[in-house]
């Protein structure tokens, strides 16, 4: 018969087994805070998530510090854009993290650029034309269309990396598939009116954003993609906008919208701030929220033009 400190004994023992998780999370570091989210969505509680940049910092423009080391030394899954966005940092973080996983070429190192076709590929490299990318515009990020083809392949690769959940991969990815896919066909829907409107960038930021919606980019406020714009650029841009006004000028919430609103001032158009990815507006919390915001904020000026 079992005596009462051996029950209690056992007990306890039971309940601390119940306490721990049943399974070492996966750990996952992306590059930026749509590639988190993503990641989250389709990994659940499999997956831990630490992003590199915040939605208020130029991805460009990171510094591979010690702690982001750690995390990328600790990493199972590395999840970045690729097409050269992360050129400046990335190569330097792999290579001082020494983690065998997740340099490139490996299972761990994703790439979503990789699984969509790139716009503005250049004819031609010349490094005088400014932060020109070879593979085609990095920001991918901007059509909802572009989330769901990295969707499919990231929930692969999730499933490749820890095959013994990979049928709970499979289940949260259809899951996440079937809502993106209703939401892709309201928000279409909703920016019908947006539709051939003329728009003016800050920054080559948006162009995949345009593509789905059909707007039509008349000006760039940066003479040279990552270059900001001088005085006497700001007013050849406006001089060339006399004869075709655009509707509005685009900016992304981590740049400086002084050139935006400079020129909203002097040419008579809205100024206005897109999250540009997940976190850069109050409402932009998920990837839902993030196309949620960004029309509304469209539809706002568009409706009115």
């Amino acid at each position: 018969m079992i005596d009462r400190h051996t029950l209690v004994a056992l007990l306890a023992a039971s309940l601390l087994l119940l306490a721990l998780p049943s399974h070492a999370a996966l750990r996952v570091l992306a590059c930026e805070p749509e590639w988190g989210a993503l990641a989250q969505e389709l990994g659940g509680n499999l997956v831990e998530v630490s992003v590199a940049t915040s939605a208020l910092q130029d991805p460009h423009q990171i510094q591979a510090r010690p702690s982001l080391i750690a995390r990328a030394r600790n990493a199972d899954l590395v999840v970045c854009t690729g097409a050269e966005l992360e050129i400046g940092w990335l190569p330097v973080l792999l290579q001082q993290s020494a983690n065998a996983r997740v340099q490139a070429g490996q299972p761990g190192n994703f790439a979503a650029a990789d699984f969509v076709p790139k716009l503005d590929v250049p004819g031609r490299l010349d490094r005088s034309q400014g932060d020109v990318h070879a593979a085609g515009n990095p920001h991918i990020q901007t059509d909802p269309r572009n989330i769901g083809l990295v969707a499919a392949a990231l929930a692969a690769r999730l499933q490749q990396i820890d095959p013994a959940h990979a049928g709970e991969y499979a289940r949260r990815h259809a899951d996440f598939a079937q809502r993106w896919q209703q939401a892709i066909a309201r928000w279409t829907a909703l920016a019908a009116p947006l539709k051939g409107a003329a728009v003016v960038s800050q920054h080559k930021a948006f162009v995949y954003l345009y593509d789905w919606l059909g707007l039509k980019e008349v000006a760039v406020l940066e003479p040279k993609p990552g270059v900001e714009p001088s005085a006497s650029h700001l007013q050849a841009v406006l001089a060339t906008l006399k004869g075709a006004p655009a509707r509005m000028v685009l900016y992304a919430a981590y740049q400086d919208p002084r050139p935006a609103e400079w020129l909203s001032k002097n040419g008579g158009m809205a100024a206005v701030k897109l999250a540009f990815t997940v976190g850069g507006t109050e409402a932009a919390k998920d990837l839902f929220g993030l196309f949620d915001d960004m029309l509304a904020r469209l539809l706002a000026v568009g409706e009115k033009g």
